[in-house]
């Protein structure tokens, strides 16, 4: 039988909304997901909050996931310390990115240098593309707290994510319309997330 594809985008990037009800239920939800999805050893995973009380509220409850490497990237870091953070995450994609096409069933991920790897940042943290940083490129960009304009949403696809990555906008309530909004001015297609994580990649 022949598949319909869906309609096209300007990339080959796949662009996804999780509804979760309540606000109260969106760390949970966020916890669960990567409780899936970081069971991928080497997966680049990026994390986008828009302030920094988020961005240590998200650290804070993925620190008990045994299989995700996870790293704050905060505005004040001394440049050495950036790079080093910016560096480690390069090399989980250079890793991931080998392994793709054989990875393997496993889900037992306990050594350190096979975890998937997670920076959690805002936007005031992304590199400055303008001023000769590279972009982070990573497989997965959660937009933990969606951002209200276009050209944030933009940025954040061009500094984290790779050319064939994956979004998950994390939407509650009324979000959905800023979402919508954002759908359409940016002419991308944004489905509803599979239920079985693992459909996506």
């Amino acid at each position: 039988m022949e598949t319909i594809e869906p309609p096209a985008t300007t990339s080959p990037q796949r662009h996804f909304y999780l509804a979760v009800d309540r606000i109260q239920f969106k760390m949970e939800t966020l916890v669960d997901l990567l409780g899936m999805a970081g069971r991928r050893p080497w997966l680049p995973m990026v994390v986008c909050c828009n302030t920094r009380d988020e961005l240590d509220a998200v650290c804070a409850a993925v620190s008990n996931i045994s299989y995700i490497y996870v790293t704050p990237l905060y505005s004040d870091l001394a440049e050495a310390e950036r790079a080093l953070i910016l560096d480690k995450f390069r090399h989980a994609t250079v890793k991931w990115n080998k392994n793709a096409a054989v990875q393997s069933g496993s889900e037992e991920v306990g050594n350190e240098e096979q975890k998937s790897h997670m920076v959690v940042a805002t936007d005031a943290c992304l590199p400055l593309l303008a001023s000769g940083e590279s972009p982070i490129s990573s497989s997965v960009l959660i937009n933990y707290e969606l951002p209200t304009k276009k050209e944030t949403y933009t940025r954040r696809m061009a500094t984290c994510l790779a050319a064939d990555g994956i979004v998950i906008n994390m939407v509650v309530g009324g979000e959905v319309v800023t979402l919508k909004s954002i759908e359409e001015s940016s002419s991308l297609v944004i489905a509803e997330m599979p239920i079985n994580v693992f459909e996506m990649f």
